[in-house]
């Protein structure tokens, strides 16, 4: 938690300038998220409406879903002819580093939208900040109507135990993550500290829902019950190998290689319903998995050599946004060092996609409070 951010501000490496993947991920649950919205509404007229968007980073992303949502109450007011929320309540939430500076200077241009577009009074939507770990409780009892959470749910509480910095024996060496190699204590320890997470997760947003509310998650997954399976782990296993070939030449410690775990899991959609009927107190109406490019969906032809640098230095910036917070934390890297190592990165995966199209599954599901 005191770690993990996207990369802040608008330059080359920011979140802000790479993060087409998030925005293509948003964009194929829309239709998902429009009906949970529709369907809430369906026979409710909400005085003030609830509405919290959890992992909500910054840049162009952080308010398109907020508008889309709006969007929707919108046209079901003009279909049934009448006023169905008189108000909105946004509450952004993203952990306490995240780069919330970004999104409070684009405000003014929103509102000035809203008016324009939807013709909403500023008085009519309150947006507000909310930092903390979605992973407890961040709201008040029975004050939500709908929670949305795009691309921030794979990312854990923290390293699985056992698997720490500071522990004593190396379980997965010369990985950042799951892989084929990895022993089957370190896949349980993922798997355990997964459910512990996202129990914790759906209990707290239990209490905060109101009956009837709608949840609509979207997190990166797997379509194999396999964990090693490659759509959920190797774009770690390729940043393992960029890694390593910098501690070959002496530029980074092995031994940080071998005790660094990512806080991460891509969960298959048995391991999600497993852990929401033992919670109970929510229906899942729809659950879906998508595949998504690594780099969003560029059409670029892969075996051209132009087309191999370009995507892999496409997918090496949206990785390096994410994650960079993590890696020089951990392995101390500097900045001439970290540029390197991504530029390996791009061309280790530029290679890779070459030879195989592998695509990130994404797991969308909309959730229905019953009490």
């Amino acid at each position: 938690m005191q770690v993990l951010h996207m990369n802040k501000g608008n330059g080359d490496t920011s979140y802000a300038k790479n993060s087409t993947v998030q925005s293509k991920i948003i964009s194929v649950g829309k239709p998902i998220m429009k009906e949970a919205v529709l369907e809430m509404l369906c026979n409710n007229v909400i005085e003030s409406m609830g509405i919290a968007d959890l992992g909500c980073s910054s840049g162009p992303n952080s308010l398109s879903v907020i508008s889309e949502i709006m969007d929707t109450v919108e046209a079901a007011n003009r279909l049934l002819g009448r006023r169905l929320v008189s108000e909105f309540r946004v509450f952004l939430n993203d952990l306490y580093s995240n780069d919330f500076n970004n999104i409070f200077m684009s405000l003014p241009a929103f509102y000035d939208r809203l008016k324009e577009e939807k013709g909403l009074e500023f008085e009519s939507c309150f947006i507000l900040g909310a930092p903390g770990s979605f992973y407890g409780r961040l709201f008040p009892t029975n004050s939500l109507h709908f929670v949305h959470s795009s691309s921030s749910l794979h990312w854990l509480s923290q390293v699985p135990a056992g698997l720490e910095s500071n522990a004593l024996k190396r379980l997965n060496k010369g990985k950042l993550y799951i892989s084929k190699s990895s022993p089957q204590s370190v896949v349980d320890a993922y798997l355990l500290q997964f459910r512990n997470d996202f129990s914790l997760f759906i209990k707290s947003r239990s209490r905060e829902l109101v009956a009837g509310g709608r949840m609509v998650l979207s997190f990166m997954g797997r379509s194999s019950t396999d964990p090693t399976t490659e759509n959920s782990c190797y774009q770690w296993e390729l940043l393992a190998q960029a890694i390593m070939s910098l501690a070959r030449e002496g530029r980074i410690e092995e031994e940080k290689l071998d005790s660094f775990n990512a806080p991460y899991y891509a969960p298959c959609a048995e391991e999600i319903k497993d852990e929401i009927q033992k919670e109970g107190s929510f229906t899942i109406d729809r659950l879906e998995a998508f595949e998504i490019d690594w780099d969003g969906g560029a059409v670029t032809d892969t075996h051209t050599p132009h087309g191999k640098l370009s995507v892999g230095r496409r997918v090496a910036k949206a990785i390096r946004a994410v994650v960079e917070s993590m890696l020089e934390s951990h392995f101390g890297i500097e900045p001439n060092v970290m540029d390197d190592l991504f530029i390996r990165y791009g061309d280790i995966v530029g290679t890779h996609l070459s030879k195989s199209r592998t695509k990130y599954i994404n797991l969308v599901m909309a959730l229905t409070k019953k009490w």
